[in-house]
Order: C-alpha cells, then sequence, then structure tokens
C-alpha cells in the first residue's frame, strides 16, 4: 500500500473517532479546547495562569501531550483540576484515539470545560480533529510574525489566535500589526488575542474571550437539550 492511501485510512479512522468524542462533548455539556503552538509558545504557561485563576468549584480538566515526559503534567496538577498527561514516546501530535483512551475513568458530565495541550508542532496537529469544539493557535513574539503564512494550515483550521509573550515586545524584532494581518490573510475570519502570562491585565483578555466562549457553548447545549 503507497504511503498516500495508508495517510487516508488512518486520517479517516481518526477522524470516526474525533466525530464520536464530539457527540459525547455535546452530550455531556463538555466545551473542549485543542492548543496548539510550536514549542516554547507558552501553552503551558497559559494555561497555569488560566488554571490559577478559577474558582476550586469549576469544572475543568486537562490532557496535556509531550514526545516523551510529565513534566507539564506535574506541573498544572498543582492547581488542583484533573490532569493527564499523553506521552505520544516520538509521535509528533496527539491523536482521537490518544485522547478517547485517556478519558477512561472521566466521568465528563462533571467536566465542563477541557483544555487539550497538543504537542509543541504547527504540522501534524492541524491534520488530526480530535473532537475538539476549537482549535487554539499560539503564537509567541519570540517567534516570526510571518508563522501563519508560513504553516497556513493550523491558522486556517483556528478559531483564535493568542499571541502570547507581549510583554517581550520592545525587546524582540517582532511585528505584531504583521503577524495579525498575515493571520487574516490566511483565515479572515480569525479572532485575535493578545496576551502576556505576567502581565495580569493582558492575561485578562484571554480569559475574557475564554468565558464569552464557554457561555456560548452552554446556550448552544442547553436550546439543543431543550
Amino acid at each position: 500500500m503507497s504511503q498516500v492511501p495508508l495517510e487516508r485510512k488512518v486520517l479517516k479512522e481518526n477522524d470516526l473517532i474525533a466525530a464520536q468524542l464530539r457527540e459525547r462533548f455535546r452530550l455531556h455539556g463538555t466545551l473542549c479546547l485543542n492548543l496548539v503552538s510550536s514549542p516554547g509558545s507558552g501553552k503551558t504557561t497559559l494555561l497555569e495562569r488560566t488554571l490559577a485563576s478559577m474558582a476550586p468549584t469549576e469544572r475543568v480538566a486537562v490532557l496535556t501531550g509531550d514526545i516523551q515526559t510529565e513534566n507539564d503534567a506535574r506541573r498544572l496538577a498543582r492547581y488542583g483540576f484533573p490532569v493527564k498527561q499523553i506521552t505520544t514516546g516520538g509521535t509528533c501530535h496527539l491523536d482521537a484515539r490518544m485522547i478517547e483512551r485517556h478519558l477512561a475513568g472521566w466521568d465528563l458530565s462533571r467536566i465542563e470545560l477541557l483544555f487539550i495541550e497538543n504537542v509543541g508542532n504547527l504540522v501534524c496537529p492541524s491534520s488530526y480533529d480530535l473532537g475538539e469544539a476549537a482549535k487554539i493557535v499560539l503564537l509567541s513574539t519570540t517567534e516570526g510574525d510571518d508563522k501563519p503564512l508560513k504553516y497556513p494550515s493550523i491558522f486556517f483550521k483556528s478559531e483564535l489566535m493568542v499571541i502570547t509573550k507581549i510583554d517581550l515586545l520592545p525587546y524582540v524584532p517582532f511585528n505584531i500589526g504583521a503577524a495579525e494581518d498575515n493571520a487574516r490573510l490566511v483565515h479572515p475570519e480569525i479572532e485575535i488575542v493578545r496576551t502576556s502570562s505576567v502581565t495580569s491585565h493582558a492575561l485578562a483578555r484571554w480569559l475574557a474571550w475564554l468565558e464569552r466562549r464557554r457561555q456560548q457553548f452552554r446556550a448552544t447545549h442547553d436550546t439543543a437539550m431543550v
């Protein structure tokens, strides 16, 4: 069997499982968000600050992916919410089967918001549906502002672009206006939030977007359940 038909078969099987996951999330009222970025863009730190801002009664959980270590899960578990590490053993992305397997033992009816922290990569994760309600792509100011043009697939498929580390703008050659324009060239409807995990005001913009998205999801779910 040639490589292309095999790849199509793998993606087809993944999409079938992803569709089943999406239906499970819908039935249980679980908003699932898939965070994607290149390594070092600040996914784990953003999640740390996000979890730290939430009340202990919030029904939140995290699945975090890494090629080898469990470091991210240990960092995120400190905030008291359910966290599981998905170690891929070399695979450069998460797939729907991994998500399905690691949800075992969790009662989705008790999880209103599920974060999936994907493996650091802008290429492979764009091809794999995980059953999420939305992909969120992170772009840090320590990267190139032309990333949306170089890796268009993930920016096209993402509902939101989070520009991280804006506190470093005075010190790095990053044109934030150009980065936003490039993202909109690829995906005119993409939402954009500028953030900093060390600046409370900038972090508030991400938290406000997240709360709006949760409210939209709740309203849609409640209507569907009537």
